[in-house]
């Protein structure tokens, strides 16, 4: 079943939607390892690895702001060639009538509000979320070191702000506060982590199953459905944004010079924002590649070299006052009889009679045949004479 809203394309799979979705971390491990490589020759970018939420939520501000102004599309769904369309359309309208006066099209509320699901939320979660492990580090801590206040010394002498008691009467009410929403977050985020997940994950099944067109929570309360552009707005997408920055440029104030600078800036901002994605892409695509470059390289180090068997030593040398080797192999070489309880003298491979070696070394510490030192405990027994 293909879903329409307002005439326009049809609803995009499942797939499509989970992989407009995934971009963002993608994006982000991207970022976060193209920076660390260069912080190597440069100190000073560890700032943005200290501050990378924030780094991030800004930088994706600029740019779902950007493609939501432009083509109605969040930054990941604009690459797959897909809109948002409002799915509150009902009234049958001609297609052309529809375009022409921009029913189709996201009002302004709804574009803000899914700034804040695309950008604002997502932040926040990952700040309760690093809140979340600074407590259950601090309980952990309390735990194995038996401290009933949740102090945790973090191991340069210095105490974090849990590891102040709320007994403490010169405790400032800022720490006492921070503390108070630490624990709270600490005990309340579980509970709404499993619930936005399990909510998404039935919004994700519904969607798969064909039985609702929302893909998410944040769709479904924003009043939105995902759908593939058709052919006609990607072809009319560069003379609208040509019309929107023509009145940009035209609403420009001040002395010519001012104008001139103020275009200039314009032109460079709206340079760098049409190619964002292209150079984002592409620094995904170097980021895969080079984790399965050294992914690679990591394999062929760690894999076990498979080298020929080495060759058998030397047969151990008879020394000419030593006792003669008998042409039968089956013959002890010192009572001259078939071996009896065959053991072997592991200095030099010569196999005798147990009580014939055991008698003779123990009398002349040394091996009969090679004359080499050798003591009781290198005898070892035979359990199959060949």
């Amino acid at each position: 079943m293909l879903f329409q809203v307002g005439g326009q394309g049809s609803r995009p799979t499942f797939f499509e939607m989970a992989a407009a979705q995934q971009l963002p971390a993608s994006l982000r491990a991207a970022l976060t390892y193209s920076i660390g490589v260069l912080a190597l020759r440069r100190p000073f970018l560890h700032k943005l690895l200290d501050f990378e939420d924030e780094s991030f939520a800004l930088l994706m501000l600029v740019l779902e702001s950007h493609t939501l102004r432009t083509t109605d599309a969040s930054f990941s769904e604009s690459l797959y060639g897909l809109r948002r369309r409002p799915a509150n359309i009902t009234a049958k309208i001609d297609d052309t009538a529809a375009a022409t006066a921009g029913g189709g099209s996201l009002r302004r509320r709804q574009k803000i509000l899914s700034v804040v699901f695309l950008v604002v939320l997502p932040y926040m979660k990952s700040k309760l979320h690093s809140i979340y492990n600074r407590e259950r580090e601090a309980r952990l801590q309390a735990t194995l070191w038996g401290d009933e206040n949740g102090g945790y010394d973090d191991g340069r002498g210095d105490y974090s702000p849990l590891s102040t008691p709320t007994s403490d009467a010169g405790a400032s009410v800022t720490m006492r506060i921070t503390k108070r929403v630490q624990k709270i977050v600490g005990f309340c985020y579980p509970w709404l982590h499993a619930s936005t997940e399990g909510l998404q994950f039935a919004y994700q099944m519904l969607y798969l199953l064909d039985a609702t067109g929302y893909y998410s929570l944040a769709l479904h309360a924003l009043g939105i459905h995902v759908c593939r552009a058709t052919g006609q707005e990607l072809m009319d997408m560069s003379s609208r944004i040509s019309k929107m920055r023509n009145r940009e440029r035209e609403r420009l104030r001040g002395p010519q010079w001012l104008k001139t600078l103020q275009g200039a800036l314009l032109s460079c901002t709206y340079t760098v924002l049409d190619y964002a994605q292209t150079g984002l892409i592409a620094a995904v695509f170097f980021f895969k590649m080079m984790e399965w470059w050294y992914q690679s390289a990591e394999e062929r180090m760690s894999a076990p070299t498979v080298y020929p068997p080495p060759p058998p030593p030397p047969p151990p040398k008879v020394q000419k006052d030593g006792i003669p080797l008998p042409p039968d192999r089956t013959i002890c070489p010192l009572c001259s009889q078939k071996r009896v309880n065959p053991s072997v003298v592991t200095v030099s491979g010569f196999a005798f009679c147990y009580a014939c070696i055991f008698k003779y070394i123990t009398q002349y510490k040394r091996c009969p045949v090679t004359l080499m030192p050798a003591t009781v405990d290198q005898i070892r027994r035979l359990f199959h004479d060949v």
